[in-house]
């Protein structure tokens, strides 16, 4: 396996590791969107959330929250986001899952993604679409 992430997790390629624990890492990311900005990995390979076990995708969060307090205060950040991206389509570009921690300023010039409106009756047609698949 050629994943840059399970490499890191087995300390063969180097990393500024600011957590770890039996299940998880976390590091920085080397192209940070402001300093501080941290990804959460498993030890174990799974590709995207919906390959990785709940108890581990909990776990994850778990550390999220063990860590986000740590990087707000040591970047005097005003919030954070966290993030995810699944498959290529929504910007996954290392295909092991992991959560982006991004400590956030005011006024630090990153907007969300842009917002759309339903046409009529199309909001009722995807949401009964989706319930069918639940």
């Amino acid at each position: 396996m050629d994943c840059v992430f399970c490499k890191i997790i087995k300390k063969e390629i180097p990393a500024e590791i600011i957590y770890e624990d039996a299940k998880s890492l976390v590091f920085l990311d080397i192209a940070p969107v402001h300093p501080g900005h941290s990804l959460i990995v498993p030890k174990e390979h799974h590709a995207t959330l919906t390959d990785t076990p709940l108890d581990l995708a909990c776990h994850l969060m778990s550390v999220v929250k063990k860590v986000a307090p740590a990087i707000m205060q040591a970047t005097n950040a005003n919030g954070y986001n966290v993030g995810i991206n699944n498959d290529a389509a929504a910007g996954q570009v290392v295909f092991h899952t992991h959560y982006h921690l991004i400590p956030r300023f005011t006024n630090d010039g990153l907007k969300l993604w842009p917002h759309q409106t339903y046409q009529e009756g199309q909001m009722k047609t995807v949401a009964d679409r989706i319930r069918k698949e639940i």
